[in-house]
């Protein structure tokens, strides 16, 4: 079981999980995120960041807290390549995809580091953060996406690790929510107080 710890101490769920964190902009759903991925990084979990709003070099200057521990922690950066920022190359914990709207890189990219974590560090708990599935409907459409998060969902399950999803829940309907929901095996939502109601399995 994966303790969720930070604002979600004592909170459990089974290793394969995957949970989508909702909620208005500025509302904190995506420093819950962090924050969730942070408490696993403490108890030696590796932390993956796929992330598709800013490079591997913000995450990391914005969340300092998540690598001090010694446990790996990989960024899919979909940024920096998109912005034509030089010749940049990947490295064991960073990958670059080509765009935001790069699906198939993207995947790509998170199971290489995934696997890496596994077969050379031996570490076999790992919980995943995806900054966001908003992004992804910027470019693509619904179909689409729900197509690439069906099989992303499905390789967090089958690694055993523990999946964490962010969207802006006011920036789409309630058809593409309902969609989306499907896929997942809770809900954290957040509210503009800052306020956390969690749908756990």
């Amino acid at each position: 079981m994966y303790d969720l710890g930070g604002p979600l101490d004592g909170s459990e769920v089974a290793p394969g999980t995957n949970l989508l964190l909702s909620g208005p902009p500025l509302s904190g759903k995506t420093a819950v995120g962090y924050e969730l991925l942070e408490a696993g990084a403490r108890r030696g979990e590796g932390a993956l960041v796929v992330s598709n709003k800013h490079s591997a070099e913000r995450v990391r200057a914005e969340h300092p807290d998540l690598f001090e521990y010694d446990v790996p922690v990989g960024i899919v950066d979909c940024v920096t390549k998109h912005q034509g920022q030089g010749t940049i190359a990947d490295t064991d914990l960073v990958q670059y995809a080509s765009s935001p709207e790069d699906m198939t890189g993207i995947g790509i990219k998170f199971s290489e580091l995934l696997e890496q974590f596994y077969s050379r560090q031996g570490v076999t708990r790992n919980r995943a953060l995806f900054v966001s599935v908003s992004t992804l409907l910027m470019y693509s459409d619904l179909q689409t996406v729900f197509r690439f998060l069906h099989v992303f969902t499905s390789r967090i399950e089958n690694a055993d690790a523990l999946g964490l999803f962010v969207i802006q829940s006011e920036a789409h309907d309630a058809q593409t929510m309902n969609t989306l929901s499907q896929l997942f095996d809770g809900v954290i939502e957040t509210d503009e107080e800052g306020e956390l109601t969690a749908n756990l399995p």
